[in-house]
């Protein structure tokens, strides 16, 4: 019999997830965390993208309906990483730019502990699948102590930059090692697959901690043709009306208070509609997000 605790984050970036077997007495831990989304896009939280795995995990477990991140990326990810404020661990900032600051130093410092860290200390096997940013270095021959393998993981494939094609992405490696996309190569499908593949490799008995972190559907929008056909004149109704459904939706869900008015839609940017120039590019740029989710 298995143990199963799952927890879903309201921002719809992160699912956490653990099982415990009556052989094992300490729990397997999964974080698995999407790019850029937002959190009513899955359908466990309301959405109209196809979720059915992550909305099983969603109505198997407790649905959280408040969250608070870091405002851009590898700050977020950070704390995240590390239980800490950003700027405690060196990337308050952007791994862009080093300011010589001890807050704004683009990379992750010595003076904080990744929860990898922590759990190798404990006995578990820990894997890392996806996607990094949490170094200034990002090329072979450049400081890899920063790097995944450097900060407590046992394994790790995906990329150290931010973002950047699906089909080729650069900064591609499997440990320390640069590797280049090969064969029908998507990547979102690369990172679940290899993480799989660690779970494979892991001793029987023994815990394992697992951190996937997809790039999708951070830009550029690419996926497969196939999944985004399924979409096709789903996002038709446009933004006002899609909108409204969402938060229908929500509220029949309980996932957000009948006292929480919809605030105005943001049509000075936008626009109606009704009035915009270019729909059928607004809806298949939908499409092709919605599928990269899905």
């Amino acid at each position: 019999m298995k143990k199963l605790l799952h927890l879903v984050l309201s921002s719809s970036l992160i699912f956490f997830t653990t099982s415990c077997s009556d052989k094992q007495e300490k729990p397997n831990i999964i974080i698995i965390m999407a790019d850029d989304m937002g959190y009513s896009d899955l359908g466990c939280y309301g959405g109209e993208v196809h979720t059915p795995n992550l909305d099983g995990l969603a109505s198997n477990g407790i649905r959280f309906t408040q969250f608070y991140n870091a405002a851009r990326c590898c700050p977020s990810r950070a704390s995240l990483m590390t239980g800490l404020y950003p700027h405690q661990t060196g990337l308050g900032y952007m791994t862009s730019v080093d300011y010589g600051l001890p807050g704004y130093r683009a990379d992750l410092n010595k003076q904080c502990l990744t929860i990898a860290e922590v759990l190798q200390t404990e006995g578990y096997h820990t894997y890392r699948s996806g996607k990094w940013h949490l170094t200034q270095s990002i090329f072979e021959g450049q400081d890899e102590s920063t790097w995944p393998l450097q900060r407590g993981f046992d394994r790790f494939y995906g990329t150290l930059i931010a973002a950047g094609s699906f089909w080729d992405p650069i900064t591609l490696m499997r440990d320390n090692e640069a590797i280049t996309a090969e064969g029908d190569f998507y990547y979102t499908e690369a990172i679940s697959q290899n993480a799989v593949g660690f779970i494979e490799e892991s001793e029987p008995g023994d815990p394992f901690f697992l951190y996937v972190a997809y790039t999708a559907p951070h830009w550029p929008i690419h996926a497969r043709k196939e999944i985004i056909e399924t979409y096709g004149g789903r996002f038709s109704a446009g933004w006002e009306k899609l909108r409204q459904e969402r938060y229908d939706r929500m509220l029949e869900m309980g996932i957000i208070n009948p006292e929480w008015k919809l605030s105005p839609g943001d049509t000075e940017k936008s626009g109606e509609w009704e009035d915009a120039p270019n729909k059928d590019w607004e809806e298949r740029r939908m499409e092709v997000y919605a599928a990269m989710i899905d």
